[in-house]
C-alpha cells in the first residue's frame, strides 16, 4: 500500500475511482433528470413518454432510486463473500451500460428491463467502489476523509454534466436519446476502470486473495467495541433516511415544480431554461462551496470545537431542511401570482448542498472508520439501503404533497428535519462514547483485532 504511484499526495487509484464515478453518476443522474418528466409527458405529443399521472410518475420514481440503493446490501454480499469489491464493480459496470444502453430503444419492455439492470448494476458498483476508496487508506490515514472528499467531487462533477447535457437532448431531440447518451457515459466510466487496474492492486480483492492476517481478522468474532460501533452505524442509518427523505425531493417533487410552476424564463436573451437543468444546481454548488464548506469545519476542529461526523450529519439535516422555507415561500408565491421565481429554487438547493456537504461525505468516512473488516462491503451496503430508504419516503412524500398540499409539505419537512437534528445533537456525547475514538488516530489494538486480543473483551 505504501509503495503505490501518488499524485497530488494520494494514490494514483483514487482517480481512476472518481473518473469512474464521475461517469456511473452521469449516466445515474442524466437518467434521473428525466425519469418523472418523461414518465409524465403525453404519449401522443412530439417527444412522446408514458402520460402516467404525477401520483404514478412520483410512486415508480421513490420505488425506484429506493430500489436503486436497497440493491447495495447483495452488491456488498456478493463482495464480501464471493468476487471481492473489485469483480463486483466490474460486474456493476457492465451491468449499467447493458441497462442505461436498453433504455434508449423506445419499447415498454426495453424501459422495465433497463431500469432492472440499472438497479443491479448500482447495487454492485455502488457500495464497493466507495469502500475500495478506503481500502487504499490506512486505517488512521488522515489522508481518508480528504479522499472522500475528492471522490464526492468526481459524484458531483458527472451530476452537474448530465443534467445539462443529458437533460438537453432528453428534452430537445428525445427522451430516449438522452437514456442513449447516459450509457455512452457509464461506457466511458467502465473503460477508465478497466484500463486503471494496475493502480488498483491489493485493493478490493477476494478474501482468498487477501494476506492471510487479513483473512484471520476477517474470520475473528466481533469485539465489543466492534459491536458498540455496530450500534452506532444502524443508529445513524435512521439519520441517512431522514436526510435523503428530504433531499431527494429533487428529483421528484421539485422537478415537477420547475417544470410546471416555475417561471425559468431569461427574457433579456429570449431563452426558457429547460426544467431538467435545475438537477445542476445542487453540483455546481457543491463543486464551487465545497472547498468553504469543508475549510469550515476544518478550522472549527483546531480550535477544538465540536466537529465530528454525527455533528456534521446532525447540522447538515437542519440546513438542508432550511431549504425547503424557500420552497415554502415559492408555493406562496404561486399562489399569489400563478407563478414563482427562479430563485427560490435557486436558494433552496444551496441550502440542500450546504447541509449535503456537511452530511454526505463525512457519513461515507465514517462508515469505512466503523465497519468491521468482514462486514465492509456489508456495512456500506447498508448505508446505501438507508440512502434508498430515504429515496422511498421521498417518493411517499411526493405524493402524499398532491392531495396535502405543496406548500404545507414543503413547511412540514422543513419543520420536522430541524427538529429530528437537534434531537440528534442531544444524545451526541453517548453515540460518541459508543463510536470508541473510531475517528482519531487511535491505537492499533482497538483496530486490529489480531493484537494484543487480550485487552480486548469478545462478547
Amino acid at each position: 500500500m505504501d509503495n503505490r504511484k501518488e499524485l497530488f499526495g494520494h494514490p494514483m487509484g483514487l482517480y481512476i475511482l472518481f473518473f469512474t464515478e464521475l461517469w456511473e453518476r452521469f449516466s445515474y443522474y442524466g437518467m434521473r433528470a428525466l425519469l418523472v418528466l418523461f414518465l409524465v409527458a403525453s404519449a401522443s405529443g412530439v417527444n412522446p413518454g408514458f402520460g402516467w399521472s404525477k401520483v404514478e410518475a412520483l410512486s415508480l420514481y421513490g420505488t425506484y432510486t429506493a430500489l436503486v440503493y436497497i440493491a447495495s446490501i447483495p452488491g456488498g454480499i456478493l463482495a464480501d463473500k464471493l468476487l471481492g469489491q473489485k469483480k463486483t464493480v466490474m460486474l456493476g459496470g457492465w451491468l449499467l451500460v447493458a441497462g442505461h444502453g436498453i433504455l434508449a430503444i423506445r419499447a415498454e419492455w426495453a424501459f422495465y428491463l433497463g431500469l432492472c439492470l440499472i438497479v443491479a448494476g448500482v447495487g454492485c458498483l455502488k457500495p464497493n467502489i466507495s469502500t475500495m476508496v478506503g481500502g487504499l487508506y490506512a486505517q488512521n490515514d488522515d489522508r481518508r476523509d480528504k479522499a472522500f472528499t475528492i471522490f464526492y467531487i468526481g459524484i458531483n462533477i458527472g451530476a452537474l454534466i448530465a443534467g445539462v447535457l443529458v437533460g438537453s437532448v432528453g428534452v430537445n431531440f428525445g427522451w430516449h436519446f438522452g437514456f442513449g447518451l447516459a450509457g455512452i457515459g457509464m461506457a466511458i466510466g467502465q473503460l477508465v476502470f478497466m484500463l486503471g487496474q494496475k493502480h488498483l492492486v491489493g485493493v478490493g480483492e477476494a478474501t482468498a486473495s487477501l494476506p492471510e492476517s487479513e483473512r484471520l481478522a476477517a474470520k475473528n468474532p466481533l469485539t465489543k467495541i466492534e459491536k458498540d460501533r455496530m450500534i452506532v452505524m444502524f443508529l445513524s442509518f435512521i439519520m441517512i433516511i431522514v436526510f435523503w427523505g428530504a433531499f431527494e425531493q429533487a428529483g421528484g417533487l421539485m422537478n415537477l415544480y420547475a417544470d410546471e410552476k416555475t417561471n425559468r424564463m431569461l427574457s433579456f436573451i429570449n431563452f426558457e431554461i429547460p426544467a431538467p437543468w435545475f438537477q445542476s444546481v445542487n453540483s455546481f454548488f457543491i463543486i464551487t462551496l465545497g472547498s468553504a464548506v469543508a475549510a469550515f469545519w476544518y478550522k472549527r476542529k483546531k480550535k477544538g470545537k465540536e466537529s465530528s461526523s454525527i455533528f456534521k450529519m446532525a447540522i447538515g439535516t437542519i440546513i438542508m431542511g432550511w431549504g425547503f422555507f424557500f420552497m415554502s415561500a415559492a408555493s406562496m408565491q404561486f399562489q399569489a401570482d400563478g407563478s414563482s421565481a427562479m430563485y427560490w429554487l435557486v436558494l433552496a438547493y444551496m441550502f440542500h448542498t450546504i447541509g449535503e456537504l456537511c452530511a454526505s461525505p463525512v457519513a461515507l468516512s465514517f462508515i469505512t472508520k466503523l465497519a468491521p473488516l468482514k462486514y465492509a462491503s456489508l456495512m456500506m451496503g447498508a448505508y446505501f439501503a438507508a440512502t434508498g430508504m430515504g429515496n422511498y419516503v421521498s417518493g411517499w412524500v411526493g405524493e402524499y404533497s398532491q392531495t396535502a398540499g405543496e406548500l404545507e409539505i414543503f413547511t412540514g419537512i422543513a419543520i420536522f428535519c430541524t427538529i429530528f437534528g437537534l434531537l440528534v445533537l442531544l444524545i451526541i456525547k453517548p453515540l460518541k462514547r459508543l463510536a470508541h475514538g473510531a475517528e482519531d488516530a487511535v491505537p492499533d489494538q482497538i483496530n486490529n483485532p489480531l493484537k494484543n486480543t487480550e485487552q480486548i473483551e469478545t462478547v
